[in-house]
């Protein structure tokens, strides 16, 4: 297989530091000379915004539940091939994936599928000796996953650390490649699906984060992992093969991509309230049709020439004043819809075109917003997180009929509809949906779902973009 040299940084569990250590070697390497493309494993919007700022260049998920382990293998290959090594960013805890019966959709699968060695992060507060039986336990759980070095994360003192090489030394012979002791100052911004997206921070908080990542990089072996690196003999001798191969690919789907893109376009919609984008989704879409971008927070009309509306995921509850504030693009989005016009939304669009939303933060202020759908979005405080699987079981919407379609959903809200026997497009067989296992609200040409999906190996964006050439045809046929 054709790969440029990774790493995978994989942590014991959630908020081990995955993310600050993930982003101190994304910036230890760049500062080294060397290029380096992020990723992300699993379904995840907001970490890869953080790889971002430290690379400069887009982090792309890896997901093998949503885009099978084709799709993995390919999205890595083509997004690393002019980068020198690749570091990725696990999900949860190293063997969790789909289930508790298999390593499926886990770090540890994806590190398997494209043979990448692992950096496994403990956090070692609360525990010294015992620091070394977790890592022996991580270390022969599967015995086909290979850990190659460990981290050690908020060490409370030298003394504290002493004590964990001790118990290393005769137990663990994989070597210990950074010691980040406790630093109260370095902290992020959260909330309640994780950490603040990028685009809300500030240029003051931005600078605070590459000073973080700054500061965690001095503790970091670079010498030890570049040797991880560079040691990846398959990789190794291939890189050079792989550019070579890809670049022509490339090349040539480029020239044929500039001759089929049609003069129409679709608006996605972004801003501090819709920006949980798939990078792949869009560059997927931008291959059949011109993508352009607006903020439905300060936009106030829809250009005349567009022939169809994506919303994301987000936070619309956080600015949902802002939003209200915004009719006349609101009462603009529903005339459209109401003309036909192709809007497919997930998640937090879905939320922004039921007629309100409230609950955030325990207030009872229902914040008006576009009502297409007669619906009412409320928060509930109580998270709804997984994979999702189903399938198209009616025909009225630009989806085909009994499509199987996969994704996930992770939101704390739920859509409450004033019809009760509304009709929904997914039946799921896997994940919760809007009510009783059933997802996809539909008007007309517009679909709205709590599920996120990728669109690497699915039917949607082409179903979606053929929808939206269509009308564009129809809005410019006399009579």
């Amino acid at each position: 297989m054709l790969v440029i040299p990774g790493i995978v940084v994989a942590g014991t569990t959630s908020g081990v530091g995955k993310t600050t250590i993930s982003l101190a070697m994304m910036y230890g390497l760049e500062k080294k000379g060397f290029r380096v493309q992020p990723f992300k494993i699993g379904p995840d919007y907001i970490d890869p915004t953080y790889h971002n700022i430290i690379t400069n260049r887009k982090s792309r998920n890896l997901d093998v539940w949503l885009m099978g382990k084709q799709g993995v293998i390919e999205s890595y290959k083509r997004n690393s091939i002019d980068a020198d090594f690749a570091i990725l960013e696990g999900v949860m805890g190293l063997y969790d994936g789909i289930d508790g019966k298999s390593n499926f959709a886990s770090t540890a699968h994806v590190s398997k599928i494209l043979d990448l060695p692992i950096i496994l992060v403990i956090d070692a507060r609360k525990a010294a000796r015992s620091v070394a039986a977790i890592a022996f336990g991580f270390i022969k759980f599967k015995r086909n996953i290979n850990i190659a070095g460990i981290i050690l994360n908020n060490l409370a003192s030298e003394r504290h650390l002493k004590y964990i090489k001790d118990a290393f030394e005769s137990n663990i012979k994989i070597p210990i490649v950074g010691n980040i002791f406790n630093n109260k100052k370095v902290t992020y911004s959260e909330r309640h699906l994780g950490l603040v997206p990028m685009m809300e921070l500030n240029s003051k908080d931005k600078k605070s984060i590459v000073s973080n990542v700054r500061s965690i990089s001095e503790n970091i072996d670079f010498d030890k992992l570049i040797q991880f690196l560079t040691n990846q003999g398959k990789a190794k001798t291939n890189v050079t093969r792989a550019k070579n191969y890809f670049s022509k690919e490339f090349n040539e789907h480029k020239k044929k991509s500039r001759d089929l893109i049609p003069s129409v376009k679709i608006l996605v919609a972004l801003d501090k309230s819709f920006n949980f984008y798939y990078q792949d989704n869009l560059d997927i879409l931008s291959k059949r049709i011109k993508l352009e971008f607006f903020s439905p927070i300060d936009d106030s009309d829809i250009s005349s020439d567009c022939a169809g509306l994506i919303l994301g995921g987000g936070f619309p509850e956080v600015i949902a004043d802002m939003l209200e504030k915004n009719s006349r693009i609101m009462n603009k989005i529903k005339k459209l819809a109401d003309e036909g016009m192709p809007i497919y939304a997930e998640c937090g669009g879905l939320m922004y075109l039921t007629k309100s939303i409230s609950g955030f933060r325990g207030t009872k202020r229902k914040y008006k917003m576009v009502g297409i759908f007669d619906a009412e979005t409320v928060m509930t405080g109580k998270l709804t997180l997984g994979y999702t699987e189903g399938k198209v079981v009616d025909n009225q919407s630009f989806l085909k009929r009994s499509r199987q379609i996969k994704g996930h959903e992770f939101h704390y809200s739920t859509v409450i509809p004033h019809n009760k026997d509304v009709n929904m497009i997914y039946k799921l067989k896997r994940g919760k949906g809007i009510i009783d296992g059933m997802d996809g609200l539909c008007y007309r040409n517009c679909v709205a779902s709590y599920m996120h999906t990728h669109f690497m190996g699915s039917n949607i964006p082409n179903e979606f973009v053929d929808s939206c050439i269509k009308y564009a045809k129809l809005k410019i046929i006399p009579g």
